[in-house]
């Protein structure tokens, strides 16, 4: 019932990580998977459904692209790796967008900003007008300027919680984060073979929350924990959300079908929901 439900979504956004655009034998784009996911985003479109991306991949493109033979730990030298790849990989989202006719935006967003109510709200007014243009935004985080931040923790991690608060700021309904696992697993499945499936989560119980802190389990190596503090902050506002494999970005469609694929985490607002007490946490 809930799965159907999937299909009369309105306002919906995607989250994909830099494993799921670049091929990793090389570390380059992924152009056909890339090509891929810009079409399906474009057919939502023309189904009359909004659709934000909120993407990864700058730092990683970069490095390629400046000829580096792999991630940087200085922190200036990352910075400069995003400053490069995030204009090449908006120039590479314009073009596919472009070829459907649609136009893509670039919304690059850091915690410390959100933080703040008045910029919050403006962020929030920008992305209401980008939709009702017709326009498909494509939110990333300011990576010239939050490593620096993330020395003090308040990065949004990999884009996930930057998801999260994309969703709740939107009143978007849905939020489906495409990452290198299925789904929810009670215990790490390639080392325990009684490991279950989570097809569906109704309500975040503490017991729940636990399954993402296991260190000897996959799901808490695998950015589990952070995916269910996303799936906090998404079900809170109001939206659903979904964790899939995105290593076929076709899943995509499947999903919006009703079909059961990923775990599915039930949305259940909070009355009160405060977005800005989320962030603070």
């Amino acid at each position: 019932m809930e799965r159907e439900k999937l299909k009369k979504k309105k306002r919906i956004v995607v989250k994909i990580g830099s494993s799921s655009l670049t091929h990793p034998e090389t570390g380059d784009v992924d152009l056909i998977k890339l090509e891929k996911l810009v079409r399906q985003l474009c057919d939502y479109r023309n189904r009359g459904i909004q659709v934000i991306l909120v993407s990864s991949g700058a730092i990683a493109v970069g490095v390629r692209t400046l000829g580096l033979a792999g991630r940087p730990e200085d922190i200036s030298l990352k910075q400069a790796c995003a400053s490069v790849g995030q204009a090449k990989l908006m120039m590479i989202y314009q073009k596919l967008f472009a070829e459907y006719n649609y136009v893509a935006s670039q919304i690059l967003m850091t915690k410390h900003t959100m933080l703040h109510p008045i910029s919050r709200q403006n962020a929030q007014n920008t992305f209401e007008r980008l939709l009702e243009l017709g326009a498909v935004p494509i939110v990333n985080e300011n990576d010239t300027i939050s490593t620096y931040e993330l020395e003090r923790l308040q990065q949004f991690g990999d884009n996930d919680t930057l998801s999260a608060v994309v969703t709740a700021m939107t009143g978007a309904d849905l939020l489906i984060l495409l990452s290198d696992i299925d789904g929810l697993y009670t215990d790490d499945p390639h080392r325990n073979p009684k490991a279950r499936f989570i097809d569906t989560v109704e309500e975040l119980t503490e017991e729940l929350m636990a399954l993402g802190k296991g260190a000897a389990s996959r799901v808490g190596t695998g950015g589990m924990a952070t995916k269910l503090s996303c799936a906090r902050i998404a079900t809170a506002s109001g939206a659903d959300m979904i964790i899939a494999n995105g290593s076929d970005v076709g899943i995509l469609h499947e999903l919006l079908e009703g079909e059961k694929k990923g775990t599915l985490f039930v949305a259940k607002r909070d009355g009160e929901f405060d977005l800005g007490r989320f962030l603070e946490e």
